[in-house]
């Protein structure tokens, strides 16, 4: 983690706050509304966005002993992440090569090998077809080329990435940068995985749009986010797509009693940082309990379901800190569903009862427009276009 910046956003928050000011850019910006209901945009957004980009698919925490696998689904699409005897991890897509049924039932678990649930077919954690049942009977078939098919995939800084198109070349140097070195300074890779919670809501874009500003903390968190947090203080930095977003706690004043090359170190003791994955990752590391959201857009335009992934640095220590840990899980589900899910379902009936041809974000708003301006740069599938700058 480069403690300077870390130092440096520290200062502007702390100037934010004793300012009564924000980072800010130079003008609003307007999305169309039907950026939010229209099914052809979002068939697009999963073609050339979703299906083109590396995405966090899993923590190591999840699944980090040989033998751990995760099945699960991304975009429709049925996923199989394994870890074998070796220690590597792989990615398939969770489909037999016989008829087409899943080999490994969603959710988390550990084995050897997969086996077809529909006629048993048995695969190994590499995704190679290992056996075929009564083959005498069946006839003659060419394993080798009958696998599972392979995603690309790699595991780095305490995280799975996997890319959803089997040709796609991951390059997570060139997609990040420096992003990831944060979750290496973190120690992610060690921190102990404590479950997962599923919540489903509006258009993917919608319920993303809130973890992006902190605009609406005094209007919508009054009793848990606002009283830690002040409301419409953010400051924002950019690696390519990804962003750093910083919130300031009501308690920052007290870096000035503290010198200033420490400042780097303070994170969650005057400030905070939610880190955005482009486009569907929402990371805050807090020190009590990790929530990292990944946000999939639904069956349909008009939904998402998000799965909330829960982990903490050290293991419970007992049956009570355990069943503590369980109640913060809970709670933080609630918050995010109650508070920010429910209202997202509200914006969508708004939408799509045609009342504004466009939304507005202010220059408050910085991250949201970052991240409706990479958007539309993937939208228009056109290299050649300026990207985006922050």
């Amino acid at each position: 983690m480069d403690r300077e910046a870390i130092g440096n956003a520290a200062e502007a928050m702390l100037d934010y706050v004793e300012g009564g000011t924000t980072f800010m850019t130079d003008a609003v910006m307007e999305v169309p509304t039907r950026s939010y209901t229209d099914a052809a945009q979002w068939q697009e957004e999963i073609a050339l966005v979703f299906k083109k980009v590396p995405l966090m698919l899993a923590l190591t925490c999840e699944m980090p002993r040989p033998g751990d696998y995760k099945a699960m689904d991304a975009c429709g699409l049925p996923m199989l992440i394994a870890r074998d005897k070796a220690g590597v991890v792989r990615a398939f897509l969770n489909v037999c090569a016989h008829r087409g049924a899943p080999v490994a039932k969603a959710g988390h678990g550990n084995c050897p090998r997969f086996t077809c649930i529909y006629h048993g077919w048995t695969y190994g954690s590499d995704g190679k077809l290992i056996g075929i049942a009564d083959r005498p009977k069946f006839g003659d078939l060419d394993r080798a080329t009958h696998g599972l098919t392979r995603l690309p995939c790699e595991e780095r800084s305490g995280m799975i990435f996997v890319g959803l198109d089997p040709a796609m070349t991951l390059d997570l140097d060139g997609y990040y940068g420096d992003f990831l070195n944060d979750f290496d300074d973190a120690g992610l890779k060690d921190w102990t995985f404590f479950g997962a919670r599923e919540i489903v809501g509006a258009n993917w874009k919608i319920a993303f749009d809130g973890y992006l500003e902190g605009y609406h903390f005094a209007q919508l968190h009054p009793e848990t986010i606002h009283p830690r947090t002040p409301s419409n203080v953010m400051h924002y930095e950019a690696f390519g797509a990804n962003m750093r977003i910083g919130f300031p706690q009501r308690s920052i004043g007290r870096l000035r009693d503290i010198p200033r090359a420490q400042w780097g170190d303070q994170e969650n003791n005057g400030f905070d940082f939610v880190r955005i994955f482009f486009p569907n990752v929402s990371a805050f590391l807090a020190p009590e309990l990790a929530q990292i959201a990944q946000l999939f857009p639904g069956p349909t335009p008009d939904q998402n379901r998000t799965v909330l992934l829960y982990a903490r640095r050290e293991p419970a220590r007992d049956a009570e800190d355990s069943a503590a840990i369980e109640g913060m899980i809970d709670f933080l589900r609630d918050v995010t569903y109650n508070e920010d899910y429910l209202i997202g379902l509200d914006i969508q009936r708004g939408l799509a009862a045609g009342a504004h041809e466009n939304l507005v974000f202010g220059r408050n708003e910085r991250g949201n427009q970052y991240f409706h301006e990479w958007l539309n740069w993937y939208l228009a599938a056109d290299p050649a276009l300026p990207r985006p700058v922050l």
